[in-house]
Formats: structure tokens, C-alpha cells, sequence
């Protein structure tokens, strides 16, 4: 009997030392792997900021419609990105920063620059002035969020969103091309007002849909989908025109839900004391 339990044990031991052996393996294995999955969100904001600086360079260039399909091109990945770091549990607060710089980029730098070259040069220098505030306010919007983002309701954005607000300018140069028109003092009107009322929206405290909490697995009314179907039909035949109609309505969304009555609840102050302690530690050194 002691001879079997000895037996007994030494075989227990091996398996132990084998299950131990087979969990180091598939860590060196898995860690790679994990590492190798936080570098595609980071990747796809890289092509979202890099989209919004040759926006930039096209709208200098005077290529406008490309511009607006690179603004658009950035928009995309913007919402690429969170999601590919949500599904591969790679969320991270670098990835919320390097996020932030890229939208500054792809979607306030980029837009108010195609703005400025396509209909507002002339009106120097008030042309500056409604950019600026344009390109001010889209970070003024990305600091809120930064700061709010554990305290809000996450079936609503306070105030227009910066990704939001670029698709409007972007979509509208895309319209305007599509229907060959030719008043540019009409377009600069049009587009003074437009930016401006865009800008307060984004620093406003008006309540939007995030669509964050939307779930594609749910059932939809039948209704629901015919119009998800003629909506992807639209957008197939006219494309420009499409994204503008649906830009615009989701820029009026939140007006409309501001008029029935709906605000936003009790967010995090934005202006916080900081920590003297933790400021000094982070300080640099005096030359």
C-alpha cells in the first residue's frame, strides 16, 4: 500500500509539473498576443490623425472634396478605435489621451481649415476669428469629456460631439460639390453661421444620443429596419447628400431633445483642485 501511495504521489507531482510547464508555455505565448492587440487600437487612431493632417494639406492645396473625404475617413476610425479597445480589453487612459489629440486634429484643426479655404479666406479677418473659435471650442469639448467621462449618463453626450460637429462641415462640402453651386457669398453666410452655431453646440450643455448603449443583437421592429434599409439604399445612390441630411439631423437631435424638456443630471465639476503633492512630483526640475 505505501509502495502504491508513493506511486501515487510521484504521479501527481509529474502532472503537477506538466499543468505547471503547459501554463508557462501558453503565457509566453499569450503575452505577446495581449500586447500585440493593444497596439491595433493605437493604430487605428494613428490613420485617424494622419486622415485629419492630410485634410489639412488638401484643404491648403485647394483639393476640398478630399479633404471632407478624409475628414470623413477619420471619422470612421474614431469610432473604430474605442470599440476594437472595448472588444479586445485593451481600454486604456493613454489610448482616451492619444484619442483626444487625434480629434483635435481630424476634427477641429481639419474643419475649420476647409472651412477657412473653401468659403471664408476672403473675409480676413473675420475668417480667422470664426475658425478660431471653432478649433477652441472642439477643445474645450474634448477636455470636458475627458473630465466628465466616468460621471455621465452614457446613453447621452453633454453637448455636441467634436466627431459630430466635423461631419457636418465635412458633409456640407461634399454637398455643395454634388450640386455644382456657385454663390460664394451665399456660402459664406451660410457657413459663418453654420461653424458658429456648431461651436456653441459643442460646448453647450445640451443632451445628444451617444448610441454607446445600442445593442445589434436586440430584436428591431420591422418598421426600424425598413428604414435602416432605405437608409443604407441612400447612401449607396448619393452619398454626399445622404451624410449631410444625417449629419444635420443628429445636429438638430439635440436641440429637440433640449426643447422637450430633457437635461443632462449632475456631471463632475470640471474645474478641480488638484493634489499640490501630486503637482509637485510631476513638476520639472528648474534649469
Amino acid at each position: 500500500m505505501n509502495r502504491a501511495g508513493g506511486q501515487h504521489s510521484r504521479n501527481r507531482a509529474t502532472m503537477r509539473l506538466i499543468s505547471g510547464r503547459l501554463r508557462a508555455r501558453r503565457q509566453r505565448v499569450a503575452e505577446p498576443l495581449r500586447r500585440g492587440v493593444f497596439l491595433v487600437p493605437a493604430t487605428v487612431t494613428s490613420l485617424g490623425l494622419l486622415a485629419g493632417f492630410y485634410s489639412l494639406i488638401s484643404s491648403i492645396n485647394g483639393h476640398f472634396e478630399v479633404a471632407a473625404v478624409l475628414i470623413a475617413i477619420a471619422f470612421m476610425c474614431d469610432g473604430l478605435d474605442g470599440r476594437i479597445a472595448r472588444a479586445s480589453r485593451t481600454s486604456s487612459q493613454f489610448g482616451l489621451e492619444y484619442d483626444s489629440l487625434s480629434d483635435i486634429v481630424a476634427f477641429g484643426v481639419a474643419p475649420a481649415a476647409l472651412v477657412y479655404m473653401k468659403a471664408l479666406k476672403p473675409m480676413v479677418p473675420w475668417s480667422w476669428t470664426v475658425c478660431g473659435i471653432f478649433v477652441v471650442c472642439a477643445g474645450l469639448r474634448l477636455a470636458r469629456f475627458n473630465v466628465q467621462v466616468a460621471t455621465t449618463d452614457k446613453r447621452r453626450f453633454v453637448g455636441l460631439a467634436v466627431p459630430a460637429a466635423a461631419a457636418v462641415i465635412a458633409s456640407g462640402a461634399l454637398a455643395y460639390s454634388y450640386f455644382e453651386l456657385e454663390s460664394p457669398r451665399t456660402l459664406a453666410i451660410v457657413s459663418v453661421a453654420m461653424t458658429l452655431v456648431l461651436a456653441g453646440l459643442m460646448i453647450s450643455r445640451v443632451p445628444y444620443p451617444s448610441f454607446k448603449t445600442l445593442d445589434l443583437r436586440q430584436r428591431a421592429p420591422v418598421e426600424i429596419v425598413a428604414i435602416v434599409l432605405v437608409a443604407i439604399a441612400l447612401a449607396i445612390a448619393i452619398p454626399q447628400v445622404s451624410a449631410f441630411a444625417v449629419s444635420v439631423a443628429y445636429m438638430l437631435s439635440g436641440p429637440i431633445l433640449y426643447a422637450r424638456g430633457e437635461r443632462i443630471g449632475e456631471v463632475a465639476p470640471i474645474l478641480r483642485p488638484v493634489d499640490p503633492s501630486t503637482t509637485d512630483s510631476q513638476s520639472k526640475p528648474s534649469a
